[in-house]
């Protein structure tokens, strides 16, 4: 049997070569896109060497999928609701999440939303409408699905509010978990609005794509749950905005419906600052997929054909986005740990009796024995701790 074919605008030189489609972007706006992935390019970077250096305890790159991340959140409406899987920065950049949110949230510092809780890259927005990620792998790709249909709901009662539907991504490893199936089939039984976007990248860690399945891929499952799919060339960024614009127009039809779109990529880095990759891939693999296909690259070719960039625009651009980040990375470097207290707090309403006491035990060992912990460096210090307890 044929191959389900890949959706295309431009090729890998950035000539377009679907001139029915277009690319559906302005010239403002794919300059837009490309500092968006310039800047996070140049992010991932940074950081990955600053968990190298001990810097940072853990960190995990976009490389290769930087036009699957920042195309599809572009495409969507901002009241949309989105749930990442951990490699998807992109997203959060390009709704407006800043750098020094970012970095914040990767140090751990008291001006973290999650205060502290969460392992870098693990960032979430409530005001962006992208739910906190999660480590545990495809856990939320059922929650979107239950999230749609309560976006389906909501679509129907208040058709005075502009209808809304939900995004999940995941990587083809993920889409071997249980969870997917269950979601792929209680989002197409119940009708729910959900987008579910499968990023192929061709590894699950250190498993290819040959050892995860024998089929055609993640975009054939979609027949078997009656859910329209198309599969997408990830580093075309036009390719990816146009599928997912065109795939929320259609979860929106006929009362709400889920649609599958599996981007295809190459993930050029490793996989997390745990791994080494090269442990299971040659070195000459990953130079010639970065040589020969990169989603940067192809939309810099578009840009440069059309006159809208050059060498000089590319160096200036770079030079004040390095700038920018290690800015905003030596101000969360130094700033205060969060208050102790919150190690307790939001798990209940209001502490609890129970909490309490765990409190005061936590509180006479660590005034037994200050020299063995690092309080100074935690906003508050004790202080906050007895808060709790005099509460």
């Amino acid at each position: 049997m044929e191959a389900i074919p890949t959706f295309r605008v431009m090729d890998q030189d950035g000539v377009v070569i679907n001139k029915e489609r277009g690319v559906g972007t302005t010239d403002e706006e794919a300059v837009t896109l490309y500092t968006k992935m310039v800047l996070l390019s140049i992010m991932d970077t940074i950081m990955f060497e600053a968990q190298r250096q001990g810097r940072l305890s853990f960190y995990m790159a976009s490389a290769g999928e930087e036009a699957i991340t920042i195309g599809a959140s572009s495409a969507l409406d901002p009241s949309d609701v989105v749930f990442c899987q951990y490699r998807e920065t992109g997203v959060f950049l390009e709704r407006g999440f800043t750098l020094e949110q970012f970095m914040d949230q990767m140090f751990s510092n008291h001006k973290d939303v999650g205060h502290g809780r969460n392992m870098p890259v693990h960032y979430g927005s409530r005001e962006l409408n992208i739910h906190t990620v999660s480590s545990t792998l495809a856990t939320q790709i059922p929650h979107a699905a239950g999230a749609a249909y309560a976006l389906k709901m909501q679509n129907a009662q208040r058709p005075d509010l502009p209808p809304r539907i939900a995004l999940t991504f995941f990587g083809e490893g993920a889409a071997s978990e249980g969870d997917f199936h269950g979601a792929m089939n209680i989002a197409a039984t119940r009708g729910s609005p959900v987008i579910f976007l499968c990023r192929n990248n061709g590894f699950a860690i250190s498993t290819p794509t040959k050892d995860q399945y024998r089929g055609d891929g993640i975009a054939s499952r979609g027949a078997g749950y009656g859910i329209e799919t198309i599969r997408v060339d990830g580093n075309d960024i036009f390719a990816v905005r146009e599928s997912i614009k065109e795939a929320r127009q259609k979860a929106l039809e006929d009362g709400g419906k889920p649609i599958l779109v599996e981007m295809m990529a190459y993930r050029v880095g490793h996989h997390s600052t745990s791994d080494d990759s090269f442990a299971y891939r040659g070195r000459v693999e990953v130079e010639d997929w970065k040589r020969r296909d990169n989603p940067l690259t192809r939309l810099r070719k578009w840009l440069e054909g059309r006159e809208l960039w050059d060498e000089d625009k590319e160096g200036e651009l770079r030079r004040k986005l390095r700038k920018d980040v290690l800015g905003a990375f030596a101000q969360a470097e130094k700033e205060m740990k969060p208050a102790l207290k919150y190690g307790f707090t939001d798990v209940w309403e209001n502490v609890t009796e129970e909490q309490k006491s765990q409190v005061t035990e936590l509180l006479g060992i660590l005034e037994t024995y200050p020299e063995e912990y690092d309080i100074e460096h935690h906003e508050g210090g004790l202080d906050s701790l007895r808060e709790l307890v005099e509460k």
